[in-house]
């Protein structure tokens, strides 16, 4: 059994703690991006992303921004926004042009620099963002935001159904959760947390295009081990450990749970992938990134 385990060759690094979704008044955001920058630095995070609609800040503006943050990394970045679904484009070098052809949208994002995330895909009051029919027939986009914190779009700001839809039919996605920030009431709600061993804003895209992250909104996950098939998952503040998996290429059903911190599990012979969740207290949760298989 060949597993693609996105956690593996953690040597030489550390996990760092970042948002990936940032607005200031330089879009909608309603605080400037000293203030935003401040205010993610203080609560002691590792990395930044801004992503003002359809811009990018100033690269002067980001630098000095920067020098400010102190050990806070900050990614350069937009959002995607006019004539359709929003996109999110992390580490971008420039403005992709918001290009109804979405895909093609895509496509200049992976010929530039960066990556994509596919944002709040069931806000709005329709609970339909962006569609599973446009999930499935684009390609080439790096992940999705299982969770988007931005409470006044409507809707479910978690979107883990599409994302498990995707991965029982073979996408191989990444699960994101941003803080999508507009005001200072929307900071430190959702976080991804990377394994990161160059501290740099390249470093910081190569570990997420990796999938070498987990996505949080509260719950710590110490370590992920695999060693054959057998799959081992620790995080200090859970209560439960949910394993999930393919049932077949349309559902995904639990193959295993435990209401401690600590799950050891094998990967079951014929599934596409393993993925878990971690339940703290209240509504707190951690997702790990899947686990695949590559003889299926």
């Amino acid at each position: 059994m060949n597993l693609t385990n996105p956690y593996a060759d953690r040597d030489g690094g550390r996990w760092m703690r970042g948002n990936l979704h940032t607005h200031t008044t330089f879009s909608d955001g309603q605080h400037t991006i000293e203030e935003v920058v401040d205010d993610y630095a203080s609560r002691g995070y590792d990395f930044l992303a801004i992503t003002d609609h359809d811009m990018m800040t100033d690269p002067e503006v980001l630098e000095t921004c920067a020098a400010a943050a102190g050990d806070m990394i900050l990614v350069p970045g937009n959002e995607i926004s006019n004539n359709g679904p929003h996109i999110v484009h992390v580490g971008s070098d420039r403005v992709i042009e918001p290009l109804e052809d979405r895909q093609e949208v895509f496509r200049q994002i992976n010929a530039s620099a960066g990556f994509s995330i596919v944002a709040h895909p069931n806000a709005w009051n329709h609970f339909n963002h962006c569609s599973i029919e446009n999930l499935e027939e684009w390609q080439d986009y790096q992940g999705i935001e299982i969770l988007n914190t931005l409470g006044w779009l409507g809707g479910d700001a978690y979107a883990l159904q599409k994302w498990d839809l995707l991965l029982c039919r073979g996408r191989r996605v990444w699960g994101f959760a941003n803080d999508d920030t507009h005001n200072p009431d929307m900071v430190a709600r959702a976080w991804n947390v990377a394994y990161v061993t160059d501290p740099s804003p390249g470093g910081i895209v190569d570990a997420l295009v990796r999938g070498a992250f987990y996505a949080s909104c509260g719950v710590t996950i110490n370590d992920i081990k695999v060693e054959g098939s057998r799959i081992r998952i620790e995080a200090e503040d859970a209560e439960r450990i949910v394993a999930i998996s393919n049932a077949d290429n349309t559902y995904t059903h639990r193959v295993g749970q435990v209401d401690d911190r600590v799950m050891e599990i094998d990967f079951v012979e014929g599934k596409r992938f393993i993925r878990f969740e971690c339940w703290g207290k209240g509504e707190r949760f951690a997702w790990t990134q899947p686990i695949f298989c590559d003889d299926v």
